[in-house]
């Protein structure tokens, strides 16, 4: 649905984006990360046709956005990471602007109207003018706007920005059904939200593509390796004694309680669960606490993108 070949945008001497390429297919939620700066922002303007590229091609379900620019943006739900809405006016009557804008027939409107006030949760607030809405309800107009002409690829901008937690867990939910038939570009800096949501990560860092593949792709791929805790009441100095004879594991950091129970960060390459119980097994220790630390998506997220 949307093909990026060597994509490159420039803002006078500085380049924002830089020959990035990548596609995102019919059906997929497709996370775009990357920090402040990186150029997430002016990619999704070019995809949208709302920027043109300097250089590259960008195709949206086959066709050019820069020679067949309003076909496209038919095919685009688009919501920008600052919302543009009309304050002055009363959200139904924002709506049915859109709707018309958007080429629905007006005998549809009233119907493609009420699923996005259910779908985005606006009962409450349809009379009421959007300059009166707090920031997570004009966030949920802008989201229904975007979806009102029932578009085959979304391009979300930080779509749960300012949402209290609730908001958050409905829109993430409405993401992924509607992921089932639409085709997804979220961006955000929630990770745990790329995690819950999105079928594939795309990272970029300083206008580069620097990372694109599942979430657990990108864990298993670019993990510095596993962490595991370790807990049993046993001597801090005996454990620490043992462990440091381990050619395979690294000592991270560890401590005791009033209990007399010591805890230890391990770092390993491999899974050295079952070596820590036969560990404790043969030194009589009784063992607390076992627990395994996948490196998580942040942990991939920095090391991709810091210094």
């Amino acid at each position: 649905m949307i093909e990026v070949r060597a994509l490159t945008k420039s803002y006078g001497p500085e380049r924002a984006v830089d020959a990035i390429s990548f596609d995102v297919k019919q059906g997929e939620i497709v996370g775009f990360l990357g920090p402040n700066g990186a150029g997430k922002t002016t990619t999704m303007k070019v995809v949208t046709g709302y920027l043109p590229p300097n250089e590259g091609t960008v195709l949206v379900d086959g066709m050019d956005v820069r020679e067949e620019a309003l076909s496209v943006r038919r095919r685009i739900g688009y919501l920008p990471e600052n919302t543009p809405l009309y304050s002055d006016m009363v959200t139904y009557d924002y709506l049915a602007f859109v709707a018309a804008m958007r080429g629905i027939p007006k005998d549809a409107q009233g119907h493609r109207i009420a699923e996005m006030t259910h779908a985005c949760g606006l009962h409450e607030v349809l009379s009421k003018r959007i300059d009166t809405l707090s920031k997570g309800y004009r966030q949920r107009v802008g989201l229904a706007q975007a979806m009102i002409h029932d578009p085959p690829i979304l391009i979300l901008d930080e779509p749960t920005s300012g949402l209290d937690p609730n908001q958050i867990v409905e829109i993430r939910e409405l993401i992924r059904s509607l992921g089932r038939e639409k085709t997804v570009i979220l961006s955000t800096h929630i990770l745990p939200e790329v995690q819950a949501s999105c079928d594939r990560v795309i990272i970029i860092n300083r206008g580069k593509l620097v990372a694109d593949g599942t979430p657990d792709e990108l864990q298993a791929d670019l993990s510095t390796g596993e962490r595991v805790q370790f807990s049993v009441f046993a001597s801090e100095d005996d454990v620490s004694s043992a462990l440091s004879a381990w050619s395979h594991a690294e000592v991270l950091r560890h401590h005791s309680d009033d209990t007399g129970e010591v805890h230890f960060t391990i770092a390993a390459k491999v899974d050295i669960r079952a070596d820590l119980f036969h560990l404790a097994v043969e030194n009589n220790w009784t063992m607390t606490g076992l627990h395994r630390e996948r490196g998580s998506l942040e942990d991939v997220f920095r090391q991709l993108t810091s210094e």
